[in-house]
């Protein structure tokens, strides 16, 4: 196997719990991004990794019912979920996509693995020139198994590529950059209320009208056209959970 897509979903959100099920036009949030991240030509096979808790049953539940392989692995530990995921199919890249992001655009993600070099540990939009909640990275396995045996900080456990893109001396970092220009500011994922009154709008108008095949410029001529839509969830931050980890870290034990 070439290309592993690892979605992780988890029901336990402290900004807007159960994000990830909650409805979209009569599917839940997961099974949207799980739908459109299928309709990629490249990848070989799209696996969920959730966590253990209890809450979480619904995520295993709802993968049953999709058909879709899910991996059950630690929550707070992210970084040691997705190596355990990922050893057990042995990809040569895994491909990380989180389920709050519903507007996911596909083409983009096969557009990153054409450009991908094929020296590269590691591709990512590190310049946030993507919307946020169309975020692609690709990490070679085995620069995934390295900084899963290196990585201490419980920030760089808990946000999988953190540890290699802090040290670009020990991994060959490639960039990923939008094709669109000027799109970075907007703010596509689903982390709080006025997120989802956002998404819940843009799904509302293509659902309705019989287009599920919507992609970036589609979602960018609706909010063009609606720029009311845009104030809901305005005065939220860009990464505001890594930032919070990232204060609060401290060297964790884990065992191999």
């Amino acid at each position: 196997m070439k290309y592993l897509v690892l979605i992780q979903a988890r029901c336990g959100s402290s900004r807007l719990p159960g994000k990830i099920m909650k409805d979209l036009s009569g599917k839940t949030d997961l099974q949207w991004v799980i739908e459109r991240v299928q309709r990629s030509r490249l990848v070989d096979e799209v696996m969920v990794i959730t966590s253990i808790e209890k809450q979480d049953l619904q995520v295993v539940r709802l993968c049953a019912e999709l058909g879709v392989r899910v991996f059950i692995g630690s929550e707070q530990d992210v970084l040691d979920r997705y190596y355990q995921a990922a050893r057990l199919l042995h990809p040569e890249y895994v491909i990380r996509i989180t389920a709050d992001c519903p507007l996911f655009d596909w083409r983009y993600l096969d557009m990153a693995i054409e450009q991908l070099n094929s020296d590269s540990d590691y591709m990512g939009d590190l310049e946030e020139s993507f919307p946020d909640g169309e975020d692609i990275e690709i990490i070679k396995f085995s620069a995934l198994k390295k900084s899963w045996k290196e990585a201490e900080l419980s920030s760089e456990r808990e946000h999988v590529t953190l540890y290699i893109r802090k040290h670009p001396e020990l991994f060959h970092i490639q960039r990923l950059k939008c094709p669109l220009p000027d799109i970075g500011e907007k703010r596509w994922t689903l982390d709080e209320e006025g997120d989802y009154q956002l998404i819940r709008a843009v799904y509302h108008h293509f659902i309705s009208r019989g287009k599920d095949d919507f992609v970036t410029e589609d979602i960018l001529e609706f909010l063009a056209e609606n720029p009311q839509l845009e104030q809901l969830n305005a005065e939220y931050i860009r990464n505001e959970g890594a930032l919070k980890s990232i204060a609060n870290d401290r060297v964790v034990q884990w065992d191999e």
